[in-house]
C-alpha cells in the first residue's frame, strides 16, 4: 500500500520546504525504504543552499529546549521529535556541561553561520560536545557538507518515525470496526502491531524486523605498534561513497561525493566509538575511514591515514572491523572480526 503525507509531514521531517515538495511530487511512497531513497537523492541533488540553510534553521541548538527555540520554522511536530531525540543527552547533562554547550554553540553558529547539527538520538552531552570541539577547527565548506549528512540522518529518523505512526493509526482503524474478525486474523493484526510499535530509535532496520546485531556494522581500533600499545584519542572518521554517483576512481577528484556516517575518538583501548546506527543490513558500497594521525602523533610522516573497503551486496549481514596498525614512517590493516 502507498503512503500519502502532506507537505507538512516532510517539512516536519527535514524542515526544507523544498524538501518537502519534491518529496510531494515524487511520492507516494509503498515503504519507508523508497522513502529514504528519494529522500537521499532529492536532498544532495535537487535541494539547494538555501534549502540545506533552511533545514538547518529548523532545530534547536544542542541543550536547548525546542519550545523556547527562536527558529521560526520549528513545527510543533518537529519540536517534539527534536525534544526525544536529545533526551539521552539532556539526561546526561549537567549545569557546567550545559553551559559550555551553549558557549561552543555560540561560537559554531558565529564561525559557520548555521546552528551545530549532529545527528543526536542516543548521544550524551560530553559525547556532542567532543564531537563539536573536534568539528570547530573544519573549514566552513567542509563543515558545511557534514551538516547536511548530519541532516540526512535525522531526516531518516524521522520518516521510519513518520511511516510507523500512519501504520499503527491505519492498524487501529482496521481493529476498531472489524468487530467479525476471526481469531486468526487478530492474531495476524497483534503480530503486525507489535513489529510496528518495536523500538527503533538506533536503527535504520526494516520497521517489519528487530535489530539483531550488537553493535554497528562497521568498527574499528588503532594500535601504534611503535610503543606496543593502543593509541588512544585519535580522532576517526567514517564516510560512505554516493550511491547515486558511479564508483570513486583511482586518481579522481570525488571529495564531494563522500558522505559522513559519523565520528568518534579512540578509548584507552584504542577502539573507536559508535561511527554509525546499529542496523541489520549494512548499504553496499564503498566505505573510508579515516584517522587524524598527525594530531596523535606530530612527528608522523603520515598527517592522516584512510583506509578504503567496499562492501558487496552479499555481504550486507557481516560484520566489518577494519583495524589501523601504525607506527611512525609505516601503518597496515586487514579485515579483522
Amino acid at each position: 500500500m502507498e503512503m500519502k503525507f502532506s507537505k507538512n509531514d516532510f517539512i516536519a521531517c527535514c524542515g526544507s520546504t523544498k524538501f518537502a515538495e519534491y518529496m510531494i511530487a515524487d511520492g507516494p511512497y509503498a515503504s519507508y525504504e523508497k522513502a529514504v531513497a528519494a529522500a537521499n537523492y532529492i536532498w544532495f541533488n535537487k535541494v539547494d543552499v538555501n534549502g540545506w540553510l533552511e533545514a538547518f534553521g529548523g532545530h534547536p541548538q544542542i541543550g536547548q529546549n525546542p519550545s523556547s527555540s527562536p527558529a521560526h520554522n520549528i513545527s510543533s511536530t518537529s519540536a517534539q521529535w527534536s525534544k526525544g531525540e536529545q533526551s539521552t543527552a539532556l539526561a546526561t547533562a549537567t549545569d557546567s556541561t550545559l553551559q559550555e554547550l551553549y558557549e561552543w554553540n555560540s561560537r559554531y553558529k558565529q564561525k559557520f553561520g548555521h546552528v551545530f547539527l549532529i545527528c543526536a538520538s542516543g548521544r550524551s552531552t560530553p559525547e556532542i560536545l567532543s564531537e563539536l570541539k573536534r568539528r570547530f577547527s573544519n573549514r566552513p565548506i567542509v563543515e558545511f557538507e557534514i551538516a547536511a549528512g548530519e541532516q540526512m540522518k535525522i531526516t531518516e529518523l524521522r520518516l521510519q518515525k513518520l511511516f510507523s505512526n500512519v501504520e499503527v493509526s491505519a492498524s487501529t482503524r482496521v481493529q476498531s470496526t472489524a468487530s467479525d474478525v476471526t481469531k486468526v486474523e487478530e492474531g495476524r493484526v497483534a503480530i503486525l502491531g507489535g513489529h510496528l510499535t518495536a523500538p527503533s530509535i538506533a536503527s535504520d532496520a526494516k520497521l517489519s524486523a528487530a535489530t539483531t546485531r550488537a553493535r554497528p556494522p562497521i568498527t574499528t581500533h588503532i594500535l601504534d605498534v611503535a610503543r606496543g600499545c593502543p593509541a588512544s584519542g585519535v580522532e576517526v572518521l567514517l564516510e560512505m561513497y554516493n550511491a547515486i554517483q558511479p564508483g570513486p576512481v583511482f586518481g579522481g577528484s570525488d571529495k564531494d561525493k563522500w558522505i559522513t556516517q559519523g565520528s568518534s575518538t579512540t578509548d584507552k583501548d584504542g577502539r573507536s566509538g559508535q561511527l554509525m546506527k546499529v542496523v541489520n543490513d549494512l548499504s553496499p558500497g564503498v566505505y573510508r575511514i579515516s584517522f587524524n594521525t598527525g594530531k596523535y602523533n606530530p612527528n608522523c610522516f603520515f598527517p592522516y591515514v584512510s583506509i578504503v573497503f567496499e562492501v558487496k551486496e552479499s555481504q550486507k549481514t557481516e560484520h566489518f572491523h577494519v583495524p589501523l596498525l601504525l607506527s611512525p614512517f609505516s601503518f597496515s590493516t586487514y579485515r579483522g572480526s
